[in-house]
């Protein structure tokens, strides 16, 4: 990791790139951020009672048994999400409702209940269920959409699966938050943009380009934008702005992979001058630690607040990506010369670890991105992935917009902690720091300081070479060509893990010479 101090300046200049950082910036008649999907599920609830066109739902996961608003209580009306697609398209049968979802490998699906494959036996046969397998072996596809009569969108880490609704306060006790088995779940974190107007019919196209891509069946163009779909409860955090879409597609039978995400990542970084402010499920990306390594050692450089899982929920990630993170984290710590780095775990008031599925980035008052990029290496190069940024304009006429960016970080952190984004924006205000002002409301109870812990051998050997965490297509099979991580291994260690690379590497490519 090479985190040589500069005195250049920060990178300067749009972030938003089309063609470069994003496929495209259309524009947003509105835009919220919606904060866990409480209300996000609620929001696509009352969006398909009232689509008259289509429904397009893009996920790495779907289970039909997943309700949308348990807490609305037992009012004879549809409430799990494959009852209320069977509703609309029995009600409205020219509705034309796809889902495009992950092939997932059974291994994984085991886990879900062998969803999605047997979702079909659950949803109307007019509904049209197709299992995306189009991405390289061992790839996945990760994008996260839900889209209404191309006008009204979602943009989300999240997928419409049980373990996934939660409210804001992520209270230790609620009932609702359970699987369809009954057994309860973790307290869970996500956030999701909602986007009304031309770039809705901009995702409906991407969407719609992914369908045909995976199945080669074409699905009709995007039909011209309707009025009557936002939810007028929901205030938007910004209107008339152009909203840049950037993505990840794998290399696949000669196209070039698409790294939008990673350059938007990176140039965000790069352009940061006050706060660099994360949340993500994971945090393990080689090329976004390089970039957050440079800005460390900068003596002015930004202060830099990740909030991630204080552990990832199943065994296979905690030793992936959990010990990528822990090696990752130890390394900056040590290149941290002026103790800017804060990288926080949260937990519920009784102490509970509450599972961070957010994906989002907001730089300085500047740019607020949040879609399914995860910060590890397989989102920006291997997996296909789907994100939205808002970048505030220069001068006088981006002033609304960098005070509607701030204040974001104001709510999105203080959720964490049980304050309102007011108290939150005080105490930044008293303390001149994000990380101050938490640990000022807070002191630590909430949201904890996260210590990386020794990930023992085959932890540290997954951490040296990204073991289940490839770069790109290029890189999946081949682990001895992967940059090396940051994870530090003994000499025992070392010399055990390169007979098991050898071993590998031999095994590897017999098989890939047989297949030609």
């Amino acid at each position: 990791m090479d985190a040589r101090a500069t005195t250049n300046p920060p990178l300067t200049g749009p972030l938003i790139r089309p063609g470069a950082s994003v496929w495209r910036a259309p524009m947003a008649d509105r835009a919220a951020c919606l904060v866990d999907n409480e209300t996000y599920f609620r929001l696509v609830k009352h969006a398909i009672a009232r689509a008259e066109r289509s429904i397009l739902i893009v996920g790495w996961a779907f289970d039909p048994r997943t309700r949308l608003d348990p807490l609305a209580g037992e009012d004879g009306l549809p409430d799990a999400i494959g009852e209320i697609l069977n509703a609309a398209i029995a009600e409205r049968p020219h509705l034309e409702i796809g889902l495009l979802i992950w092939n997932m490998v059974l291994p994984i699906a085991a886990t879900l209940d062998l969803f999605p494959h047997r979702a079909a036996y659950w949803l109307d046969e007019r509904i049209k269920l197709r299992l995306a397998d189009d991405v390289p072996l061992g790839a996945c596809h990760h994008q996260k959409t839900v889209i209404v009569d191309d006008s009204l969108a979602f943009v989300s880490g999240d997928d419409i699966s049980p373990d996934r609704w939660d409210t804001s306060d992520h209270a230790d006790a609620q009932p609702a938050r359970e699987l369809a088995t009954g057994i309860a779940y973790q307290p869970h974190h996500g956030l999701t943009m909602m986007l009304e107007g031309e770039v809705a019919q901009a995702l409906s196209e991407a969407a719609r380009e992914r369908w045909l891509v995976s199945t080669g069946e074409a699905l009709p163009p995007p039909e011209p934008l309707r009025a009557g779909l936002w939810p007028e409860e929901i205030a938007p955090d910004f209107t008339g702005i152009p909203v840049g879409i950037a993505r990840t597609l794998p290399a696949r039978h000669g196209n070039p992979a698409v790294r939008e995400s990673e350059t938007l990542l990176l140039d965000a970084i790069a352009s940061a001058r006050r706060l660099i402010y994360v949340e993500n499920q994971y945090f393990a990306s080689q090329a976004v630690g390089d970039a957050i390594a440079r800005r460390l050692a900068e003596p002015d450089g930004p202060e830099v607040v990740a909030i991630v899982s204080p552990h990832s929920p199943s065994y296979f990630d905690r030793m992936v990506m959990d010990a990528a993170r822990d090696a990752l984290l130890a390394e900056l710590r040590r290149q941290d010369p002026h103790g800017r780095l804060h990288v926080l775990a949260p937990h519920t008031s009784e102490g509970r670890p509450v599972i961070v599925h957010a994906k989002t980035m907001i730089v300085d008052d500047t740019l607020v991105r949040i879609g399914s990029a995860n910060l590890n290496n397989r989102s920006l190069g291997f997996d296909t992935e789907l994100d939205v940024a808002i970048e505030a304009p220069e001068g006088p006429a981006g002033a609304a917009v960098r005070a509607r960016i701030d204040g974001l970080v104001d709510r999105f952190a203080g959720h964490f902690v049980g304050v309102s984004p007011d108290a939150l924006a005080a105490a930044r205000a008293r303390t001149g720091s994000l990380a101050g002002a938490l640990e000022a409301l807070d002191g630590g109870k909430r949201l904890v300081r996260l210590e990386p812990s020794g990930p023992g051998f085959f932890g540290a050997l997954t951490a040296r070479r990204h073991l289940g965490d490839p770069t790109g297509a290029e890189t999946s099979f081949r682990p001895w060509k992967r940059r090396p991580g940051p994870a530090r291994l003994t000499t025992g260690h070392a010399l055990a893990a390169g007979a098991i690379g050898a071993l590998a590497g031999f095994l590897v490519a017999r098989v890939l010479r047989r297949g030609g």
